[in-house]
């Protein structure tokens, strides 16, 4: 009988049960109710969790405490997607219960997952119950009732809270109609058990190969203006990028690191000192990087040390960067201070241009079918040269990410406004008013936000039925705010039907977005024939160059 496990099983647990979820991200991907093609659920919970698993395999024999820090930011940081995010907060919660321990037995671990849970709830506005929400709930209480009970065997423990975490899953459907209509359960709550199934394996014994790809560079959406190109554009006030660990041999208060950022200060720009327990994160860009180590060593042993010379890069960066230019044009770099700036998430090559025009200030490429994850949107917030950075993530599956890195940014304020389609960013940005406080804005913008509705024109990638509809495999769909509006073979006809769904009295203009896949001609056809339903409202035809989408549409 195994009574404890410590932090090198744990770690091994953590890494089967990544490696198991990747080899199942595609079936989870198959449960998501609605028949898109967006690569959803399954990618992006592998993809978070992924992130950690690729710290925690790095490490020999870590102690609990630094196994719970690799795992919680690493999650973080990664995650993308609800289902990612949800699954982000779920390790934060655990390893806030397991760290201080470094054998955990049935009670320890029993505390772990109702912390889990309970962080997990928190992080999401609207709790809904049959998702992985529910499925985490009952695997905690489970948990907490083999604790109580005495039960001390952790080969038990274990097997029967999957056992019936699993029923819960099964049970999914009766809690969200929408599954049972469409003969699923749950597909975040299916990633979850996948999980602690792999975890469940390896602590059986059962050989697992611990090496962890990095399979997020091919899924990592990228800014209209990446780092480097900026930086190339950028006269080198100081020469030398300088980045390491310190590794804490004594107090590191809040006064200590106020002062040793002010030093670094003195001596360079782009500074960031991240302070975390027992190490701290140093970058700084200097003419003088001894200075910096010197003034380092007085807290710790360093580590992970690297200089680069960035002015012998320059000119190889100018060089790559007007090469590009003979293909396109350069971005622009990060302009001057200013008090306000957006960050909006799209994709197409029009809606990017069309966000641009309006004076958002950086594009994260993303949508439905690349989610970005906490790390690209603060990445994206240090390239906006502004106190105050309001988010758009015109789409519901990243507006708990861009939440996530809100919280997370340390020297900015974030304003999430949580819209969920292009239509509604853009409507957004064009309601901004500089002379108004931010607060007022921000209330007028998620005002403005409710009187758009939105269409969108996508494919089935498989037989289903929803919304008391039959969807064939291959079927055009209409999808509005509140579900399918339209299917059926013809574009046009699918299309226009969705509009009329979509339309009020009071609506007064109807904006149509159309997709890579589409002709200017045909799209003028769709133009022509709403302009002649609705002869009294203004209709906008606008190239979005957008995927998956065929169009994108909204009145107002």
């Amino acid at each position: 009988m195994i009574k404890t496990i410590d932090a090198e099983m744990l770690s091994k647990m953590f890494l089967a049960g990544a490696k198991n979820l990747e080899e199942k991200k595609e079936w989870i991907n198959e449960l998501n109710v609605f028949p898109v093609p967006d690569g959803d659920t399954g990618t992006n919970m592998t993809l978070t969790i992924m992130s950690a698993a690729k710290e925690v395999s790095a490490m020999e024999k870590p102690d609990m405490t630094v196994l719970c820090k690799a795992i919680s930011s690493g999650s973080l940081r990664g995650a993308r997607g609800n289902s990612g995010v949800i699954l982000s907060q779920l390790f934060r919660g655990f390893t806030k219960g397991v760290r201080e321990h470094q054998k955990l037995n049935t009670r320890i671990l029993a505390d772990a997952l109702e912390k889990a849970v309970e962080t997990a709830y928190k992080a999401v506005m609207k709790p809904k119950e049959g998702t992985i929400l529910t499925v985490a709930k009952g695997g905690a209480q489970k948990a907490r009732e083999l604790a109580n009970n005495g039960e001390e065997d952790l080969e038990i423990f274990f097997k029967e809270i999957i056992q019936y975490a699993d029923e819960v899953l099964e049970k999914t459907p009766d809690l969200l109609p929408v599954l049972k209509q469409a003969g699923v359960v749950d597909s975040g709550g299916q990633g979850l058990m996948q999980v602690l199934k792999g975890a469940y394996e390896a602590f059986l014994g059962k050989e697992v190969d611990f090496k962890i790809s990095d399979i997020s560079a091919a899924h990592k959406p990228s800014g209209m203006a990446s780092n480097i190109d900026v930086q190339a554009q950028m006269d080198i006030k100081f020469g030398y990028c300088t980045e390491f660990i310190i590794m804490l041999s004594r107090n590191f208060n809040i006064k200590q690191e106020m002062d040793f950022k002010a030093y670094l200060e003195s001596i360079g720009d782009s500074i960031v000192v991240v302070a975390d327990d027992d190490v701290v994160k140093v970058h700084v860009h200097t003419n003088d990087p001894g200075l910096a180590i010197q003034k380092a060593l007085k807290y710790g042993a360093l580590s992970n040390m690297k200089i680069d010379n960035m002015r012998l890069e320059h000119q190889e960066k100018l060089f790559k960067m007007s090469e590009k230019q003979k293909e396109e044009p350069a971005e622009e770099g990060p302009g001057p201070k200013k008090d306000v700036g957006f960050i909006a998430v799209s994709a197409g090559d029009g809606i990017q241009e069309i966000f641009k025009g309006l004076g958002v200030d950086y594009v994260i490429e993303g949508g439905q079918t690349m989610n970005p994850s906490t790390a690209d949107v603060l990445d994206a917030v240090e390239n906006v040269n502004a106190d105050t950075v309001y988010i758009l993530p015109n789409n519901k599956n990243i507006i708990l990410a861009a939440e996530q890195a809100a919280h997370m940014s340390e020297d900015k304020k974030i304003v999430v406004i949580p819209t969920k389609t292009v239509p509604q960013g853009i409507t957004a940005v064009i309601n901004f008013v500089p002379e108004l406080s931010v607060e007022e804005n921000t209330d007028t913008m998620i005002e403005e936000i409710k009187s758009v509705s939105t269409g969108q024109v996508t494919y089935a990638v498989r037989d289903t039925v929803i919304d008391n509809k039959e969807i064939k495999q291959g079927d055009y769909m209409g999808i509005g705010d509140s579900g399918i509006l339209s299917n059926g073979t013809d574009l046009l006809d699918v299309t226009f039907r969705m509009i009329e769904d979509m339309m009020e009295d009071d609506k007064e203009l109807i904006s149509i977005y159309y997709g890579s896949e589409v002709t200017e001609e045909t799209a003028e056809e769709l133009r022509e024939k709403v302009e002649a339903r609705y002869p009294k409202c203004d209709i906008e035809l606008q190239y979005g160059g957008q995927p998956i989408y065929y169009y994108i549409i909204s009145a107002e």
